[in-house]
C-alpha cells in the first residue's frame, strides 16, 4: 500500500486583482511533502513563495488547482472548517516572535490551548512540557522583556508546539536573531524535525537553509528547482572557492 504524502499541490495558481491589475503570483505550483520532512521554501521577492507559504498554511486559498492535505481537498473547505484544521494540525512561528509582552513566557504558551478552552491544570501541564522541548522551562516565568531575542523565539516556537501539530511553518525564523542564535534556533528546529515534527521554512539566507532535509526555489509563480540536502549539518550547501 502507497503511503498517502501529508500535502500534495496540484496545478496551484493564485491570481490578486481582475482585469488588467490581475497579478499571477502563482502560475501552476506542484508539490509533495512527505510526513517527517524539514523543508526550507526559498526565492526572490515576487517569486510566490510567501503566497504558497500562505496556502499550505491554510491562510488563503488557491484561485485554481488542488491542494490535500492528509488527504482533504483544502480549496473545497469553507471559511471555518479551514480553521478548524489550521488550529488542530498547523503551529506557526513568525519573524516578529509576537509575544504578549506583559505575560510570562508560560502564559504566551499557554494561549491556544485557551482559545480551545482547555482548563488552567491543563493548560499549565502542556505549556510546561513545551517549554522543556525547546530547554526553556526555567525560564517559565519570566516576561519577553527579561528574555533574549533567542529565548522569545524559543517560546514562539513552543506556543506553536503546544497543540502537539502536525505541521510547523516557520516564516523567517531567524530574520530579527544575531549568527550565533540563529543557529541555535536552526538546531532546535532540526531537533524537532528528528522527533518527527514535519517543518516548512520560508527564509532567504542560503546557511539557514542549509540545515533542511529539502530546499524549493522558486521563481516567477512556479517552482524553479528542488533540492536534497541529504547531510543537512548546517553548513553552507557549496563551499567557497
Amino acid at each position: 500500500m502507497t503511503k498517502q504524502p501529508l500535502i500534495e499541490m496540484e496545478g496551484i495558481t493564485k491570481v490578486f486583482g481582475t482585469g488588467s491589475a490581475a497579478f499571477r503570483a502563482l502560475k501552476g505550483v506542484d508539490l509533495t511533502i512527505d510526513r517527517g520532512q524539514y523543508v526550507a521554501i526559498m526565492g526572490p521577492s515576487g517569486s510566490g513563495k510567501s503566497t504558497t507559504m500562505n496556502i499550505l498554511g491554510c491562510l488563503d486559498v488557491p484561485t485554481d488547482g488542488i491542494f490535500r492535505f492528509r488527504g482533504v481537498e483544502v480549496q473545497k473547505l469553507d471559511r471555518d472548517q479551514r480553521s478548524l484544521l489550521r488550529r488542530r494540525y498547523l503551529g506557526f512561528v513568525f519573524q516578529g516572535f509576537n509575544l504578549l509582552a506583559r505575560t510570562t513566557a508560560l502564559e504566551n504558551v499557554e494561549l491556544p490551548l485557551l482559545y480551545r478552552g482547555q482548563n488552567k491544570a491543563t493548560r499549565r501541564k502542556a505549556a510546561m512540557r513545551s517549554l522543556d522541548q525547546v530547554g526553556l522551562a526555567p525560564w517559565a516565568d519570566h516576561t519577553p522583556a527579561e528574555l533574549s531575542g533567542g529565548q522569545q523565539q524559543r517560546v514562539a516556537i513552543a506556543r506553536a508546539l503546544v497543540t502537539d501539530p502536525d505541521v510547523l511553518l516557520a516564516d523567517e525564523p531567524t530574520g530579527n536573531l544575531d549568527s550565533e542564535r540563529s543557529v541555535e534556533i536552526m538546531e532546535l528546529l532540526q531537533k524537532l524535525n528528528s522527533e518527527g515534527i514535519t517543518i516548512l521554512m520560508v527564509t532567504h539566507e542560503e546557511e539557514m537553509a542549509a540545515f533542511a532535509k529539502t530546499i524549493i526555489r522558486f521563481r516567477d509563480g512556479i517552482v524553479a528547482r528542488v533540492e536534497h540536502n541529504a547531510h543537512s549539518t548546517g553548513l553552507p550547501l557549496e563551499a567557497p572557492a
